[in-house]
């Protein structure tokens, strides 16, 4: 029976690059996790087994830390898209570079100022502490004429310990869930932002300040939303964000809900006056939704797992 080839790609996922910039005693670190994804006329490679137009997988990973070192990383966004200009501009056979970047953040370390001067020093700027709190994530995809960047976050953990209710909903014979007035409302939020620079002649906007930005944006809006649902709070931070951020045209949230089950106390004589919870992490809502600047159409997959 006949086959027909269909969509394909190739190249070499999770090059983790780590480029110090050093600037006298003060270094500045980047820490990228970069997976590169080329298509085009490669048709050959899977029938005939011929590799004329076959760039190998070891060569974009030696790509990747040859352009740490030549044009340095500026940001995620900005490393990325060198990448794609490259291997689509480059390589004749190879019509269209995808290329994803995880971001891991490290802060400084403030030494005290007796261990300054007991290492006869003034300042230390060259001890670095993972931080924990989110990974940021970019991907460009370019196909010689037109670019597309989604950039966000994922394992950012947030709680409002009030402000927020839960009531009024749908009732039948299988619903259990008390009415809640004052409730715990924690997410760890997985967003997605794309921007509306697509051509080389518009203003490239500043990836770090946006990012910086947007995040800004997302978490004041969490933190000042007197919410009465998870669904309210999603859509008032993408609105904050379209609102304040005239280079993103689309957000899209994954929103699991990280219940907070008061803990029944009364069997030890014990009030539980919304002190004291029990913090599960199966089962959970979970809350998903585009938000677009009006006018713009959805790009951002639904399903964002591999994005």
């Amino acid at each position: 029976m006949p086959t027909i080839l269909g969509q394909n790609q190739y190249g070499k996922a999770e090059n983790r690059v780590v480029k110090i910039t050093r600037d006298g005693g003060t270094h500045h670190i980047k820490d990228l996790n970069v997976s590169v994804a080329l298509s085009g006329d490669l048709d050959d490679v899977h029938l005939t087994g011929s590799n004329a137009h076959c760039l190998p997988t070891d060569t974009t990973k030696n790509t990747v830390f040859a352009f740490a070192k030549e044009y340095g990383i500026e940001s995620a966004e900005q490393f990325g898209i060198h990448l794609a200009r490259h291997f689509v501009t480059s390589q004749e056979p190879i019509k269209r570079a995808r290329i994803r970047i995880e971001e891991y953040a490290w802060e400084r370390i403030a030494s005290s100022d007796a261990n300054s001067k007991f290492i006869g020093a003034d300042e230390v700027n060259h001890s670095f502490v993972r931080k924990g709190q989110e990974t940021r994530v970019t991907q460009i995809t370019f196909d010689g004429a037109k670019w597309e960047v989604i950039s966000g976050l994922k394992d950012l953990v947030v709680m409002n310990s009030t402000n927020s209710e839960f009531w009024g909903y749908i009732k039948d014979q299988y619903t259990t869930l008390k009415e809640a007035y004052d409730r715990i409302l924690a997410t760890q939020v997985s967003g997605r932002w794309r921007f509306n620079w697509t051509e080389d002649d518009q203003r490239m906007p500043n990836w770090e300040r946006s990012y910086e930005q947007t995040r800004k944006h997302m978490l004041e809006a969490f933190a000042e939303t007197y919410s009465y649902s998870l669904q309210q709070t999603l859509y008032q931070m993408a609105t904050r964000i379209i609102n304040h951020r005239s280079e993103i045209d689309e957000v899209r949230f994954s929103l699991p809900n990280k219940h907070h089950f008061l803990v029944d106390l009364e069997p030890f004589g014990l009030k539980n006056d919304n002190e004291v919870y029990y913090a599960a992490d199966r089962m959970y809502g979970l809350i998903e939704a585009t938000v677009l600047r009006d006018g713009a159409t959805a790009q951002i997959p639904v399903d964002m797992t591999n994005l």
